[in-house]
């Protein structure tokens, strides 16, 4: 039949269906929908970006009050570490000056104690010498006792306060009036006397001349003075030490006898010899 080809290469496909077609208003509407829906995207990120930027912003301000917080806490930290080493350091010091002072007082007691036994070996010692001194002034004393007790069958001796006074008056040696002379018959009673006094030690002897009234004053003293330097030299050449005997005159000053007559004369013109121990009181003349 001519009506049909059956040849494959020359068979029609059969057209494509045609798609519908849209109208023109639906596509504006979808373009609006689609602006509309950016625009609200775009307001919704805007707003999304200022509330970040706020939040950082707050950040950023709690960020900065928080570093001022720390800095502070830090600036006092630092100076509560500042004054935790002072006090640190207060402390050791006052430690230190405990136990320096804690020293100090066992030393101090220490000291104390030494002191206190110095002071009674001291007061043992000053006790002891006294003791001893007291001794040894009874034993000079009684030394003293025993040489007025000689002296005494020699010429007249007296105790005094200062010691032993010996008086060579009219009955042991006689001065010519104006006369410092020593006559021969009276130097025996002199060398009894420097024979004892050669045998004492620790006194020192002192000899006085005296005058009567007889002359002037001035008289008087050179001749009192010339009568006991006479004393003194013949005790020194009979061997008493010179060293321990020295000579002063009291001229008309001092008269035992008062009166103008002879005997009374005779009584003033005299030489003393006092001898005092120097071991036990350092005193002047004895009188």
């Amino acid at each position: 039949m001519a009506l049909f080809n059956l040849d494959p290469e020359i068979t029609r496909e059969p057209p494509a269906p045609l798609e519908p077609r849209r109208p023109e208003g639906s596509s504006k509407v979808w373009g609006w929908l689609i602006v509309v829906l950016l625009a609200v995207l775009v307001f919704f990120f805007v707003r999304a970006l200022r509330q970040v930027r706020f939040e950082v912003a707050q950040l950023s301000q709690q960020t900065e009050e928080m570093n001022r917080r720390l800095g502070e806490v830090e600036q006092r930290s630092q100076t509560e570490a500042q004054q935790a080493a002072q006090a640190a350091q207060s402390a050791q010091a006052a430690a230190h000056q405990r136990d320096q002072s804690d020293a100090a007082r066992v030393l101090s007691q220490g000291e104390a104690q030494q002191a206190k036994q110095q002071a009674d070996a001291a007061r043992q010692q000053a006790s002891q010498a006294e003791q001893k001194a007291e001794q040894y002034r009874r034993e000079r004393e009684q030394e003293l006792a025993h040489l007025k007790d000689v002296l005494s069958h020699i010429a007249d001796t007296r105790s005094t306060a200062g010691g032993l006074v010996v008086t060579l008056g009219s009955n042991s040696i006689r001065f010519d009036f104006d006369k410092a002379d020593i006559k021969p018959q009276y130097r025996e009673i002199l060398s009894r006397i420097a024979g004892v006094l050669m045998s004492v030690e620790g006194y020192s002897i002192s000899v006085y001349g005296y005058t009567d009234d007889i002359g002037t004053a001035d008289y008087n003293q050179k001749l009192s003075e010339r009568r006991a330097q006479a004393v003194r030299d013949y005790l020194a050449e009979s061997g008493v030490d010179p060293k321990i005997i020295t000579s002063k005159g009291y001229g008309k000053s001092d008269p035992r006898s008062p009166g103008d007559s002879a005997a009374a004369h005779a009584t003033n013109r005299r030489v003393e010899i006092g001898i005092v121990d120097t071991t036990i009181r350092l005193e002047g003349p004895a009188n």
